[in-house]
């Protein structure tokens, strides 16, 4: 498990981080409330087994969105066993800001795992189209192999295996990118192959 905040657009401007843009992105779906929210990030939760969110993360995140105006108080239903439980919904500036954030591609390779993938299952969930997605995370990591590609040409010494390692990083992501593309033609050609 690990933490990642927004980078540009509405992440810079919103500051959350990448746990506190799942739990919007659910309440976005429909009002829902805290617990129903820990199953679906828990570890056997259909986006838990992609990013995990421990309880306390997540009602640290509602607390949160709701601090920050992205999410409301939406009444309250009658709990399992328990008390009721608050239900929260989405207001339109969370609407707005999730609808950003889920079409902007992961800026940094090592945010694939993690931002990348989470975002495909978000957009799995609410029946989503991934390919627009998908064709700007691969002209920014076209971008990105370019970029490693010209600094491996002039380095030396451990900086060209480091080089390396980030340039065939950032190949494999190329390639998991145009697999979960499946049958469609990719947008943008890789560079070095």
């Amino acid at each position: 498990m690990g933490k990642s905040d927004g980078e540009d657009g509405a992440g810079l401007s919103a500051g959350l981080s990448l746990s506190e843009w799942i739990v919007l992105c659910l309440v976005v779906e429909s009002p829902t409330h805290g617990f129903a929210l820990v199953r679906l990030t828990s570890e056997a939760g259909e986006v838990g087994r992609v990013w995990r969110l421990p309880k306390p993360v997540v009602y640290r995140a509602v607390d949160r969105l709701l601090a920050r105006g992205f999410v409301v108080g939406a009444g309250t239903e009658p709990g399992d066993s328990g008390p009721p439980r608050a239900l929260v919904q989405a207001t339109p500036e969370g609407h707005a800001a999730v609808a950003e954030w889920l079409a902007r591609p992961a800026r940094h390779v090592r945010d694939v795992r993690s931002e990348l993938l989470v975002k495909l299952a978000l957009l799995e969930r609410r029946g989503a189209d991934p390919a627009p997605l998908l064709g700007e995370q691969r002209r920014v990591l076209d971008r990105i192999v370019d970029g490693l590609e010209k600094q491996q040409s002039s380095s030396d010494g451990f900086d060209t295996v480091l080089l390396t390692f980030r340039f065939e990083n950032a190949r494999a992501a190329v390639a998991f990118v145009d697999a979960t593309l499946g049958g469609r033609a990719p947008q943008y050609a890789v560079t070095g192959e």
